[in-house]
């Protein structure tokens, strides 16, 4: 009978091992250049909590700072996913940091981008295709209706083929061409005199606004989405969150 209760709990001890090493471990990272006339979202609380939420739904554990110090290969080793949450300007705070940022990437690390984190880092162009473009300008905020171009992925699947939104539409540059683009603003419903200027008619008359692809070895997703307080409360676009974090853990 002793035998038997030490092989059981080697079995038990064996199991909680493996799940161990299959927990998923995320940074939430909030970082934003502070200074005169730097813009800092007051969103970040409200989508902090959503992708606690999110996390805790799934067992996976998190860490939330907008400390750059983290960024070391020896630190970043323990994350499966790092998540840039409404980030804008400067993420990092030495060379060496971005570095250990790219290598992370290079390794197979997991990113997500939320909102203004596509105005991160404006200065270097890899990051700009990690992410998949970067910042230019937006209309202001309004209703629109945004177009889903791929209902297969777990972020858009909830969604109907027109998502009637009220947001910022984020207009980027330097796109990188391998991403796969789940949402795009039909801009035939943003009121914006500008939009003859940029984007012009580059995409006819939709702009992507949320892609997903595999860049440098890492996987990575970025949504524009989420200027208000209260969007981290709508359940299409928590839906939307979650099914981009899912895809990043491959879960």
């Amino acid at each position: 009978m002793k035998s038997i209760v030490i092989m059981a709990l080697g079995v038990l001890l064996m199991l909680a091992s493996l799940f161990a090493q299959t927990k998923r471990h995320v940074l939430i990272y909030t970082k934003n250049e502070k200074g005169e006339g730097m813009y800092i979202h007051d969103n970040i609380d409200a989508s902090v909590k959503a992708l606690q939420h999110i996390c805790d739904r799934h067992g996976a554990t998190y860490d939330v700072s907008e400390d750059a110090s983290l960024y070391t290969g020896e630190n970043l080793r323990k994350y499966d996913a790092i998540i840039f949450t409404n980030t804008n300007n400067k993420a990092f705070d030495t060379p060496a940091q971005r570095d250990a940022f790219q290598k992370y990437i290079q390794g197979g690390g997991g990113f997500m981008g939320i909102h203004s984190a596509c105005a991160s880092e404006r200065d270097w162009p890899w990051f700009w295709a990690m992410l998949g473009g970067t910042f230019v300008r937006h209309p202001k905020f309004q209703k629109f209706d945004i177009k889903v171009i791929d209902r297969a992925h777990p972020s858009t699947r909830h969604l109907d083929l027109v998502w009637h939104w009220e947001d910022e539409c984020y207009l980027m540059n330097h796109l990188n061409p391998d991403i796969k683009v789940l949402l795009a603003a039909d801009l035939t419903t943003i009121e914006d005199d500008k939009l003859a200027e940029f984007p012009s008619d580059i995409f006819g008359t939709l702009f992507p606004l949320a892609w997903y692809h595999e860049f440098d070895g890492g996987r990575e997703f970025y949504t524009a989405l989420g200027h208000q307080i209260e969007h981290y409360s709508d359940p299409n676009l928590v839906k939307h969150l979650e099914g981009g974090l899912l895809w990043i853990l491959d879960k």
